[in-house]
């Protein structure tokens, strides 16, 4: 069902020359003509017509594609730009004022995108211009590689493949050389570049209700930069597949000379609502297929949003074949502020290994494997970490539920990293006969896997333990010596991430847990009954939260008391889950007597 379209607007009718007022008081170097509404043109503030002594660049349309093509006026790209409606050619009045403005004695370049309207606007405009004694030359790009090429005499669309012509235009034009020189590369360019865009959703227009005409699960390829429906439709696919598939057609359309052992350019362009991550990941897949499938050598790389469709969710690849002397233009300096920054130079391999730590590199062999043999210890400590790691495991999803309600909803998810991983390394690193090497190996698996505030406090919690443990020289650690690295390990959660008891966090867990294990050893109970009574004040610590309002540590201290209220501490549940699930296991494994009396103190 169609509806209205949320815009942070204010009159639909005003948002270019709104649009062109933001842009102008962002950025120092441009200004606009006064003529709104009719005339919307902005230009190099530093460029004058009548004194310029280079070939002026000019290029436009409808506007709706922001940054193009008023985000890349500047030195060394565009010297104007000529704005039109939301997906409306701009008028003669308006390309004519634009051209008299910047257009000196070395004359004016129109880069034109193939589309019916802005082919006759700026063609009616360069002839009133020749009219009136300026040198005009006009380059029109159908960059569109998606639709067949018998289309009658519409031809290809420009698309974003025009952001990479104006690049070369500009830098040539910059480097002074003649109008002849400047029309001969921008065509050139123009000649080798193809593009084909993929969609999500359709675009809604200011004021305007949005279109259903892409239903859930589908997706459009081909489209044009307008909305305009494009060459079919299909079930949305993994972006491998459609990179592929779009990677085919422009590359095997005849549209473009380009073959095995050429050298071309990337470019990964968002159409308005396409977040950078899933434009970096197209980028990520495209540039092998490129290089393995396709045998060509890809020199740069280009992606985020450069030629958009409003809030259109989706992206188009672009594919120009060049030569030393186009690269040069590309790379050539500019001040255009929406030119990609960085992308220039060549390319140094995509990754390179992993240092390793001193310390790491330092230990012996026989400390980072696992024992062929395990002792007692060793034992104890394997059942126990495998018992903790499956409990979080087995909770990701209702930890993932209340963290959507408190904080970001992603801390089942983080801890199911770490514990996964803590199984995997357990089998092959951790030197289970000593503990503390252990412990230090744990925390190794947990900054290498869990990210976010929970990987960091857990690593932390994990080498302030290890550092207690390694201060006592006994190959056997006693209960006393686990619970004083505990307590080193809380000392230092607490210290560098501010909280204590009370503020919905692990520690409000871990804080009992420690209390009743000192307590109970104190006053000579056995080590497993103080393990197994310390994780129960650990469940209860942690289930006290859901009464608690968060204090200024932790996820939930932004959520209101009557959110929190209805669900407890996700980090405190999951801290809980693991304590008692080792305790239960060393319990189960290595103290059978105690079964009977710990089950009817928890029933």
């Amino acid at each position: 069902m169609a509806f209205q379209g949320k815009k942070l607007i204010n009159n639909p009718n005003d948002v270019v020359t709104e649009f062109i007022e933001g842009l102008v008081e962002t950025y120092q170097g441009l200004q606009y003509l006064d003529g709104f509404p009719e005339v919307k043109v902005v230009l190099r503030a530093e460029v004058s017509g009548a004194t310029y002594d280079k070939v002026a660049v000019i290029s436009g349309g409808g506007s709706g594609h922001e940054p193009a093509q008023a985000g890349y006026v500047g030195e060394g790209l565009l010297t104007a730009s000529i704005c039109g409606d939301v997906f409306a050619s701009p008028t003669v009045d308006s390309i004519l004022a634009g051209i008299r403005a910047v257009t000196g004695p070395m004359g004016c370049l129109l880069v034109v995108t193939n589309y019916t309207g802005d082919r006759l606007n700026f063609g009616l405009a360069a002839e009133q211009a020749r009219s009136e004694g300026y040198k005009i030359e006009t380059v029109i790009v159908g960059d569109d590689c998606a639709l067949p090429k018998s289309q009658g005499i519409a031809g290809r669309r420009g698309l974003a493949g025009t952001i990479l012509v104006n690049k070369v235009a500009g830098a040539v034009a910059a480097a002074g050389l003649s109008l002849a020189d400047v029309a001969s590369e921008a065509r050139r360019a123009s000649e080798v570049v193809g593009t084909m865009g993929v969609a999500l959703s359709v675009c809604t227009l200011p004021g305007q209700v949005t279109s259903d005409r892409l239903g859930p699960g589908k997706m459009e390829l081909g489209l044009g930069i307008h909305g305009e429906p494009g060459a079919a439709v299909a079930d949305l696919q993994p972006v491998d597949v459609v990179v592929t598939h779009v990677l085919k057609q422009i590359l095997e359309s005849n549209y473009i000379p380009i073959t095995r052992g050429n050298r071309v350019v990337l470019m990964i362009n968002g159409l308005g609502a396409t977040p950078v991550m899933e434009l970096m990941i197209a980028a990520g897949k495209t540039v092998p297929k490129l290089q393995l499938e396709f045998g060509l050598l890809v020199e740069r790389v280009y992606t985020g949003s450069f030629m958009t469709s409003l809030d259109m969710k989706g992206f188009s690849i672009s594919i120009m074949k060049v030569d030393q002397t186009l690269l040069q233009h590309l790379d050539a300096s500019t001040k255009a502020p929406h030119w990609p920054v960085g992308s220039a130079g060549n390319r140094p391999p995509a990754k390179i290994p992993v240092p390793l730590p001193s310390s790491r590199s330092m230990k012996s062999d026989e400390l980072l494997s696992r024992p062929l043999q395990l002792t007692e210890q060793g034992h104890i400590l394997e059942v126990a970490i495998e018992a903790a790691a499956n409990a979080i495991i087995n909770m990701r999803d209702i930890l993932n539920d209340w963290d959507s309600t408190v904080g970001d909803g992603d801390c089942g998810s983080t801890m199911y990293k770490g514990a996964t991983a803590i199984l995997d390394d357990m089998k092959k690193y951790y030197p289970l006969n000593n503990a503390a090497e252990t412990v230090n190996e744990i925390g190794s698996s947990v900054r290498r896997a869990m990210g976010g505030t929970s990987g960091v406090l857990y690593t932390i919690f994990c080498k302030a333990a290890y550092a207690q443990l390694k201060a006592n020289s006994d190959s056997t650690v006693t209960a006393k010596q686990w619970a004083e690295a505990l307590e080193a390990a809380i000392a230092a959660v607490s210290k560098y991430g501010g909280a204590s008891t009370g503020y919905r966090t692990l520690l409000d867990a871990l804080m009992p847990a420690l209390a009743v294990l000192k307590e109970r050893l104190t006053s000579g109970e056995d080590s497993c009954t103080s393990f197994v009574l310390s994780s129960e004040a650990a469940v209860a610590g942690a289930g006290s939260t859901k009464d608690m309002q968060a204090q200024v540590a932790g996820r939930s201290s932004y959520v209101s008391a009557a959110i929190l209220a209805t669900v407890p501490d996700p980090g405190a549940m999951a801290a809980a889950a693991w304590y008692r699930a080792a305790a239960l296991a060393v319990k189960d494994k290595f103290h059978p007597s105690f079964n009977s009396s710990i089950n009817k103190s928890e029933s």
